[in-house]
């Protein structure tokens, strides 16, 4: 599997998580057909590599 370089990467909270450390997810841009996703409450743990097709499929079936 590929590794990507991601310590530059600009990371964004989705408007679906809270500040109270509930449900924190983060995304990031920058990978070409990939969307980088993590925990926020644990920034330096793993980062799952999901197909942006998957990713957009996902995003409108919570968000519709």
């Amino acid at each position: 599997m590929r590794e990507y370089d991601l310590s530059l990467a600009r990371w964004r909270k989705s408007s679906y998580s809270d500040d109270n450390g509930g449900s924190c997810v983060e995304v990031a841009d920058g990978v070409p057909g990939l969307v980088p996703v993590r925990d926020s409450k644990s920034p330096h743990g793993p980062v799952i590599l999901v197909g942006a097709a998957a990713w957009g499929a996902f995003v409108r079936q919570y968000t519709s």
